[in-house]
């Protein structure tokens, strides 16, 4: 099993924790994994200006690994689920992958 950690910076104004944040963050990323996301389970817990994300996922072989790596998986499915989610998308700012510049799409 692959654990990778990522955050999501809240929007500048955007009122911080509300009651069940944690738990509609991660069915959204539910609604939107897919089976070669390899999603095992997903971990959130809100902090007043950031939302931190474990993702456990299903270890691939060496090869598919090369093409693929986990953190590349966690922020594929992060991104996907951010640009279909509403509710993402008005709280927080646009995922970075793990090298720190964001990507278009």
């Amino acid at each position: 099993m692959d654990i990778v950690y990522t955050v999501l910076e809240r929007r500048p104004g955007h009122p911080s924790r509300s009651r069940g944040e944690s738990a509609e963050i991660t069915a959204a990323l539910w609604a939107h994994a897919a089976e070669h996301d390899r999603l095992e389970h997903v971990a959130a817990r809100c902090e007043s200006n950031r939302v931190d994300l474990l993702f456990y996922l299903a270890t691939v072989d060496i090869a598919a690994r090369a093409a693929t790596g986990p953190e590349d998986r966690a922020f594929a499915l992060l991104r996907r689920c951010y640009e279909a989610s509403p509710l993402l998308t008005r709280r927080y700012l646009p995922p970075v992958p793990a090298g720190g510049a964001d990507i278009a799409g």
